[in-house]
């Protein structure tokens, strides 16, 4: 598998990460009355990731043009 189809794998199964992490802060905010503070940074992690593989993903058509052009 190329590095573009792993990064874009990967991509997809941190999304359903950060759903189900912001899912789990939503239910303990409402249920418990004063949840522990690692609660809230519970999707910090993931979305990072999630930014990081997304930049990377969002600057491959440019980068893909400018290989091109100086091919």
């Amino acid at each position: 598998m190329s590095r573009n189809k792993w990064i874009r794998q990967a991509h997809r199964y941190l999304s359903i990460i950060f759903t189900v992490a912001v899912l789990i802060d939503t239910v303990v905010a409402v249920t418990v009355t004063a949840p522990p503070t690692w609660v809230f940074l519970l999707p910090v992690p993931p979305v990072l990731l999630l930014m990081a593989s997304g930049l990377y993903l969002f600057s491959l058509p440019y980068t893909a043009r400018r290989r091109v052009r100086q091919a």
